[in-house]
């Protein structure tokens, strides 16, 4: 019965694959990672998809290899050229361990596990860029591949190690990099978050939690923590004054000077040794677990800032629009 069982579990786990491999070399975007076999440009795809939509990582994907073509480039780039680059892209801590990887090794290792200990690949990147690249057989678990997971076999909550198990159960071994590659489409194009295609799934037929999507995981409670903090603009004799961020989430970018908390202002002032300074406005953003307020100043009879070539986080580029802005002449 045992054997029976596993012939049987083995078929239909060959159907899943030949139905969703199907699909996708007959639906897949044409994107321009896709085809490519040179692991840097793959590693790169990967890291600019793990928090940006599809649209804007292609400009950013371009925009980085016509200044960084091959790893070496990258390891023989300043690091405020690399963030300069990565400009509006957000989430800079990506850019920052790129280049350090960049500088850790001459190429990429081939497997898994040699990938997983350079620096910013955690296992999801570690395992496309191993199996799209490399052709190893080893799943690649994204935010797509366990909502889609999570509804197949109908879980509410289950755990990483769960989801890696079944993601290399079903894995198809003989191409996993388009099976990665199928999964993480599927998610991308039919099997959405809030509006699931069912309709148009080609293995709707293979899916537990069909008639109850949105159950399927249990949606994670993200909690933004609210700030309030104080830019000042000023422009002295040398120009517009900037700062290095520093940190984990602007490190290495420049940034206009910014407290947080009681007393901001006059933290800022005496910092700077400026007597005082003019509001013009607020200017809100949203970290991933923090939401900013910030109240924004100017110091008076200053004319417009010109950040020249310093990479500046989208932040800072809200805070100088508004205190410019507000100087420009109207009508």
């Amino acid at each position: 019965m045992g054997e029976r069982g596993f012939i049987v579990g083995s078929q239909l786990h060959t159907s899943l694959q030949q139905a969703l491999l199907g699909w996708y070399y007959q639906h897949k975007r044409n994107l321009p990672w896709r085809g490519e076999t040179e692991a840097y440009r793959i590693l790169l795809s990967e890291v600019l998809l793990q928090q940006t939509r599809v649209e804007q990582a292609i400009p950013y994907y371009h925009r980085f290899l016509a200044v960084f073509p091959s790893l070496a480039a990258l390891a023989q780039a300043e690091l405020e050229a690399v963030l300069r680059v990565w400009q509006g892209a957000g989430y800079y801590a990506r850019a920052r361990h790129l280049h350090r990887l960049a500088q850790t090794v001459s190429e990429l290792p081939s497997t898994y596990s040699a990938l997983l200990e350079l620096p910013g690949l955690g296992p999801y990147t570690a395992a496309a860029v191993a199996s799209i690249a490399f052709g190893e057989p080893v799943a690649a678990v994204d935010g797509n591949v366990r909502r889609m997971l999570s509804r197949w076999m109908a879980w509410e909550a289950p755990s990483p190690k769960q989801l890696q198990a079944k993601a290399d159960e079903l894995l198809a071994p003989e191409a996993p990099g388009d099976w990665n590659q199928a999964m993480m489409e599927l998610g991308a194009t039919v099997c959405l978050p809030q509006t699931p295609r069912c309709e148009r799934c080609p293995v709707a037929w293979f899916c537990r939690g069909k008639a109850e999507p949105g159950r399927y995981p249990t949606p994670k409670k993200r909690v933004q923590t609210p700030v309030e903090a104080v830019a000042l603009v000023w422009v002295g004799p040398d120009g517009l004054y900037l700062e290095r961020r520093e940190g984990r989430l602007l490190g290495g970018l420049w940034g206009v000077p910014v407290e947080e908390g009681a007393g901001a202002l006059e933290r800022l002032l005496q910092r700077l040794g400026l007597e005082r300074a003019e509001r013009v406005g607020t200017v809100q953003h949203a970290f991933t677990h923090r939401k900013l307020r910030v109240q924004v100043y100017r110091v008076p009879g200053n004319g417009l800032g010109d950040a020249g070539n310093r990479p500046l986080s989208r932040l800072d580029r809200k805070i100088l629009e508004l205190a410019q802005a507000d100087l420009l002449p109207c009508g």
